[in-house]
Formats: C-alpha cells, sequence, structure tokens
C-alpha cells in the first residue's frame, strides 16, 4: 500500500475564527499552522500587545488527499483555496521561511495586498533571517525581502540589510 502524501494547503476559514479552529484541528490530528505576529491595541484605558493572525481568514495545513473532508468538518473551515478543481499546494520552503520570518523578526514583518514588482531573487545569508530564500523589492523606498505567496494573493516581507544579502541564479529549466 502506497504511503499517504502530505502537502500544506491553504484553508478559508470563517472571520474571527481563526484560532478556535487552529485548536479544532488540532483536537482531530490534524497538523495547521496559524502564523501569528505581535501587535500594539490601544483602548480608551490602555495600550496591551497582542497576538494576531498575520493573513486574516486563512489557515495553513498540512494534509494527504484522504484527509481533506476531515479539515473541512469543523465549523470554522469554510473551503480550501484552489484553483480549478483542485486545493493549491503551498510550497513547504514557504511555510517554513513564514515560520522564520515570524520567529526572528515578529514586529518588522507586514503583509501587503500590493503586487510588488518581481526582482532579483536572493538567499539570506546573515542577520536575523539568514537561511531565507526571497526576492528584493522596493516597496515605498525601503529595501525589503519578500516572501510572495501568489496563490493567496499577497506577499509577506521584512526589511533587511544589503550586506546580508547573495543573489541566486535561477535554475534553468
Amino acid at each position: 500500500m502506497k504511503k499517504a502524501e502530505y502537502k500544506w494547503h491553504a484553508v478559508y476559514v470563517k472571520s474571527r475564527t481563526e484560532k478556535k479552529t487552529l485548536r479544532d484541528l488540532a483536537h482531530k490530528g490534524i497538523e495547521a499552522y496559524l502564523p501569528l505576529r505581535l501587535s500594539k491595541k490601544q483602548w480608551s484605558d490602555r495600550v496591551k500587545m497582542i497576538e494576531e493572525p498575520l493573513l486574516r481568514g486563512y489557515l495553513f495545513v498540512r494534509v494527504s488527499y484522504r484527509e481533506h473532508v476531515e479539515v473541512l468538518k469543523p465549523s470554522g473551515v469554510m473551503a480550501f483555496i484552489s484553483f480549478g478543481s483542485e486545493p493549491a499546494e503551498i510550497p513547504e520552503k514557504q511555510i517554513n521561511d513564514l515560520k522564520l520570518f515570524l520567529e526572528k523578526v515578529n514586529a518588522a514583518v507586514h503583509v501587503t495586498n500590493e503586487t510588488a514588482a518581481k526582482g532579483q531573487k536572493v538567499r539570506v545569508v546573515g542577520g536575523a533571517l539568514k537561511g531565507i530564500d526571497g526576492e528584493i523589492s522596493e516597496i515605498r523606498g525601503k529595501k525589503r525581502i519578500v516572501l510572495r505567496f501568489e496563490k493567496l494573493g499577497c506577499s509577506v516581507f521584512a526589511d533587511v540589510e544589503t550586506q546580508f544579502i547573495e543573489k541566486v541564479e535561477p535554475l534553468e529549466a
């Protein structure tokens, strides 16, 4: 019997249910990832640091084809993000890079729906983001490394010092 192949997929969840849905999936034994960032919120009487979803309305799940139905059973999951009839796969390298972004420079990571022009492919060789592959883009006059989630229509970016990057030549097809 062939061993099931597990791949990362994005799922759309009901508004403001990301954390609850993550708990529901974990309770079912399904590997899920919710990127969270620290954010400062101010109320009339206090300022507080809270964890909030980086990509509102989305979770990442690592499942085999057979488990797709199980993911849809928790009340918060609306649908898999898909193109055509197949759920869109998210490369494991992108999930790992996103985790590294948030682990190292949580407060300085931002999400944009702006379509940043595709730039030079680079690898970070020093500093807090060492080991991340991405591309350099200049957004609002700042040099930034971009981790692009084209299937979700967004990009995650963080400032990077140019002395910590090296160009990566594109692979020949």
